[in-house]
C-alpha cells in the first residue's frame, strides 16, 4: 500500500472558496486502477495559513506513479491554479509506502 499526500498553505479568507474548489471538482480517481481511498483534510491554522492536505490511498507506488502519468491525471488537474491564488507557494509532496496496519475488528 502507498499513501501520497500534498499540503497546502491555504491563504487566510480562502478556505471556502479552497474547499468548494475540492468539493466540486470532478474527480477521475475512482475510475483508476489501483486507487483505494481519498480524503481532503483540514488542519489547524498556522501564521498567515490553514493547513489542508489531500490524502490518497493507492494499492502500490507503482500504481501511484502510473496515475500521475496519465490522461485522467492530466484532465483532473487541468484546471489547476486557474482561479485566483488560494495558498501559499506550491503544494508540499510526500509519498509513503505503508510498512504497517492495524485495523479495527469489525
Amino acid at each position: 500500500m502507498y499513501i501520497a499526500m500534498n499540503r497546502f498553505k491555504v491563504l487566510p479568507g480562502a478556505e471556502d472558496e479552497f474547499e468548494t474548489l475540492w468539493l466540486n471538482r470532478d474527480s477521475k480517481l475512482t475510475a483508476v486502477p489501483g486507487f483505494v481511498e481519498f480524503h481532503m483534510l483540514k488542519g489547524p491554522e498556522g501564521e498567515g495559513y490553514r493547513l489542508y492536505s489531500s490524502h490518497t490511498i493507492w494499492e502500490s507506488e507503482a500504481a501511484f506513479l502510473a496515475w500521475t502519468r496519465s490522461e485522467a491525471f492530466r484532465a483532473a488537474h487541468g484546471s489547476a491554479g486557474g482561479t485566483r491564488p488560494l495558498y501559499q507557494g506550491h503544494p508540499n509532496f510526500e509519498g509513503f509506502e505503508v510498512i504497517q496496519t492495524i485495523n479495527k475488528d469489525v
